[in-house]
C-alpha cells in the first residue's frame, strides 16, 4: 500500500528571493519537480528508478501566501492517479499548517534509453497510489 502523502523538506536560499523579499514565483516549479522526483526515487524500487525517467507536462500553480527566506516549508506530494504513461500530482507546499502554494501537475513516465514514453507496470503504479 502506498503511502497517502509523500513529505519533502525544502531548502530556501537566497537567490530564491526576488525584489519583493519573499521567494519568487518561478521557484516553486523547482520546488515541485524536485519533490515529484524524490517521491518517485522513494517509492519505486531501483531498477524501475533507473529504467525510467519523468518530465512534467504541466503546472497548474494557486499561490495562497508568500514564503520567505526565514521559512520552514515542506511540500506534500499526492499521487492522484496513474493513466498510462501519465501520471498525475497535487503538491501542497506548507509553512506549519499554513497553505502556501497548492500545484496540480502531470507528468509522462519515458524510458531511460529510448526517451519514448512508457506505461507503468501495475505493481510499480500501485506503490504510488493509496489504497
Amino acid at each position: 500500500m502506498a503511502e497517502a502523502t509523500y513529505h519533502h523538506p525544502i531548502g530556501i536560499t537566497p537567490d530564491d528571493i526576488d525584489h519583493m523579499g519573499h521567494v519568487n514565483n518561478s521557484v516553486y516549479l523547482k520546488w515541485v519537480q524536485e519533490a515529484v522526483i524524490r517521491y518517485w526515487e522513494k517509492v519505486a524500487p531501483p531498477e524501475a528508478v533507473a529504467q525510467h525517467l519523468w518530465i512534467a507536462l504541466s503546472h497548474e500553480i494557486m499561490y495562497r501566501r508568500p514564503t520567505f527566506l526565514e521559512d520552514l516549508v515542506v511540500a506534500d506530494v499526492i499521487a492522484e492517479k496513474v493513466e498510462g504513461a501519465r501520471a498525475f500530482f497535487t503538491t501542497v507546499i506548507k509553512r506549519g499548517e499554513v497553505v502556501l502554494a497548492e500545484v496540480k501537475s502531470s507528468w509522462c513516465c519515458l524510458d531511460a534509453v529510448s526517451k519514448r514514453p512508457v506505461r507503468l507496470a501495475r505493481d510499480i503504479a500501485a506503490r504510488f497510489l493509496a489504497d
